[in-house]
């Protein structure tokens, strides 16, 4: 028989190991469900998303919405899907890419500085969450039109004599989303750099090593977890981006999450786009799992 403090213990652990799963349950799986359901709708002519699948007895599952994703019938690979999510991997990972170039060396400054420093250096990772996102896109676009503050700045010293187009362009939207996404690389780089053994680069010095040879073999590989964690935490929401496209970007960088958008409100087209939404949801986990998967297996803590 098990003692009471025991068995409170035990049901304490098993409450805690439930709430975030109960979350995920309801918040993700449950709206993927529906997002999957949606997708393999027959609307026909009507607007109503959720039309029933049996229909006199008979399964109705409508798959064109998936094999349009990625033929139009002149051959695999040729739909503006397929450019779209060509685009949005590419810019998701330069925007990855950027932030991690930004956010480690500022991460590694905040963790390197004193303590009595560190809590307002969070802070001013932290400041422009307390303004809205569309306020600080449209700030981007006062910032980089051709009458903006960054061409009449270089106007007025001189360093150039005709405004420069850096607004609806590749630049304007990598520079808008690194802008967005870098406290999501810089937060969790800092909190595994903080907590690493100092001493640890003291020996690699009294060793003979470097100051670029002790980061470098050292510093990095001890901050891999965050890196990881920091790249997915701006890879993944800048993949589906469409706010920073649709106010910054050109008529060519059509990312999915506008696609989307259009297939949903302006083609009335619910099926395709959640289609669409189902097929980047699965592009993304996948390689996570396998990823994941890999690292156990490496580590040894697979099953």
């Amino acid at each position: 028989m098990k003692k009471p403090g025991t068995f409170r213990i035990s049901l304490g652990r098993r409450f805690v190991i439930a709430v975030p799963y109960g979350w995920l349950l309801v918040f993700f799986v449950l709206p993927f469900l529906i997002l999957l359901r949606i997708s393999v709708t027959d609307m026909g002519s009507g607007v109503d998303p959720f039309t029933p699948l049996i229909d006199s007895g008979r399964i109705m599952l409508k798959h064109d919405n998936y094999l349009s994703i990625f033929s139009d019938g002149t051959g695999a690979g040729g739909t503006i899907y397929v450019d779209a999510y060509r685009t949005s991997l590419k810019y998701a990972f330069l925007t990855t890419l950027c932030c991690l170039l930004i956010g480690y060396p500022f991460a590694y400054f905040m963790a390197r500085a004193r303590a009595s420093v560190r809590p307002a250096l969070l802070m001013l990772v932290m400041l422009p969450f307390w303004t809205s996102f569309l306020l600080r896109v449209y700030a981007w676009k006062g910032i980089l039109a051709d009458q903006g503050v960054l061409n009449n700045l270089l106007l007025g010293l001189g360093i150039i004599h005709e405004p420069l187009v850096m607004l609806y362009t590749d630049v304007s939207m990598l520079v808008g989303m690194t802008y967005v996404y870098c406290p999501f690389m810089i937060l969790p780089l800092y909190a595994n750099l903080v907590k690493m053994d100092l001493r640890l680069i003291e020996a690699a010095h009294d060793l003979g090593a470097s100051a670029w040879k002790a980061f470098w073999l050292i510093t990095v590989p001890l901050s891999k977890s965050g890196i990881i964690a920091g790249s997915m935490l701006v890879f993944i929401p800048a993949v589906g981006e469409f706010v920073i496209p649709s106010l910054l970007g050109g008529a060519e960088n059509i990312m999915i999450g506008r696609v989307v958008w259009d297939e949903m409100f302006s083609s009335n087209n619910w099926p395709r786009a959640a289609a669409l939404s189902v097929v980047m949801i699965v592009a993304i986990l996948v390689p996570l799992a396998w990823y994941y998967r890999s690292s156990d297996a490496a580590s040894g803590t697979g099953r």
